[in-house]
């Protein structure tokens, strides 16, 4: 029922907002909810024009953690959430009750990102990770919104070095990040929140095909089956 507060009329759910104040952000809410659908849809459809390199970047990652090697992921800000996003569906799982894959976050540790922040400056916080713990056939996958964080440019440059495949997940292109990269995926619309809405689109998709490839019941490696607490498996979209 809708009362009155002196002469503005107020709805019950929302006490103290005057209704053509709830309408107006009704609207608002509609109108971009329907601009995100279009741009958010379009994007999609020039991600799918990308099947081929998606393919490509899913087969490195195969045939590293097939290899018994082990998957790099570094980001700043929303991009470095998402690469232990990328790392904890690895290492736990996506879908599939699997053994885990071999992955690490350079974002995670504080007290190495620190210490090299302060001693060498935050350029070289993931090259000097890159350095110490990636070895010839691993693998880098640095996600980017911009494709031009200085860190992240200094990290694929010593992926180079140490010999491994770096793939970059960015905005836009062309950047420098994705033109250093071995592979490269650009997401093509410049707002950071649907860039990064996008790059979970294809953290799920590539954690999808890596399972699909890989994933064997853990019992084949001599563990038992458990199963998760509450008795049902999670998915990609539990706990979080």
């Amino acid at each position: 029922m809708v009362r009155t507060a002196g002469l503005v009329a107020v709805s019950p759910g929302a006490p103290g907002l005057p209704i053509a104040s709830q309408r107006e952000i009704r609207r608002t809410i509609a109108a971009a909810l329907e601009e995100r659908q279009a741009t958010f849809g379009q994007a999609l459809e020039y991600l799918a024009s990308q099947a081929a390199t998606l393919a490509d970047v899913a087969a490195r990652l195969i045939a590293a953690l097939r290899g018994g090697r082990k998957v790099l992921l570094a980001g700043n800000g929303g991009s470095a959430a998402e690469a232990q996003h990328f790392a904890a569906e690895l290492v736990g799982r996506f879908r599939r009750e699997r053994d885990p894959y071999a992955a690490i976050a350079l974002t995670a540790d504080t007290a190495i990102l620190t210490a090299l922040a302060n001693d060498y400056g935050y350029e070289e916080v993931f090259a000097r990770q890159v350095r110490a713990l990636g070895r010839r056939g691993d693998l880098l996958l640095a996600f980017s919104t911009s494709g031009e964080s200085a860190n992240l440019l200094r990290a694929a440059a010593a992926a180079r070095q140490v010999g491994l495949t770096s793939v970059a997940i960015t905005g836009t292109g062309p950047n420098r990040l994705a033109g250093l990269a071995d592979l490269a995926i650009c997401a093509p619309v410049r707002e950071t929140a649907i860039v990064q809405e996008l790059h979970q689109v294809v953290t799920h998709l590539l954690c999808e095909l890596v399972e699909a490839e890989l994933a064997r019941p853990v019992a084949a490696s001599g563990l038992p089956l458990v199963e998760p607490s509450g008795g049902e498996h999670r998915t990609a979209e539990a706990g979080e």
